[in-house]
């Protein structure tokens, strides 16, 4: 059994294209249920982007492969599919219902 220390701070990389998402920052669960829905991933941050606005977005668990030591592997087509901002998480843009 992982606990969310296990998780939390891990790489993310979607396999989809190879590409780092970022790390994870947090956990999207469901207190009713008691059920964990998603990662929440923060961004990687190059030079430029320093003074950029937080952003982070929602990986559903369900398309979470595989945790490994230092890694956790996503397969996220979605992310390229449409409009990434649909998965970003901003003050703006609170995510209501966790049906991303």
């Amino acid at each position: 059994m992982l606990s969310t220390q296990d998780i939390r701070n891990k790489e993310v990389i979607n396999i989809y294209d190879g590409r780092s998402l970022g790390y994870v920052g947090d956990l999207d669960v469901d207190p009713e249920k008691g059920i964990l829905l998603g990662l929440v991933v923060n961004p990687p941050r190059g030079f430029f982007q320093f003074f950029a606005r937080d952003t982070e977005y929602v990986i559903p668990w369900k398309e979470v492969r595989r945790i490994g030591d230092d890694v956790i592997l996503v397969e996220s087509p979605a992310l390229f599919d449409g409009d990434p901002q649909e998965f970003w998480l901003t003050e703006e843009r609170p995510c209501d219902d966790h049906n991303i």
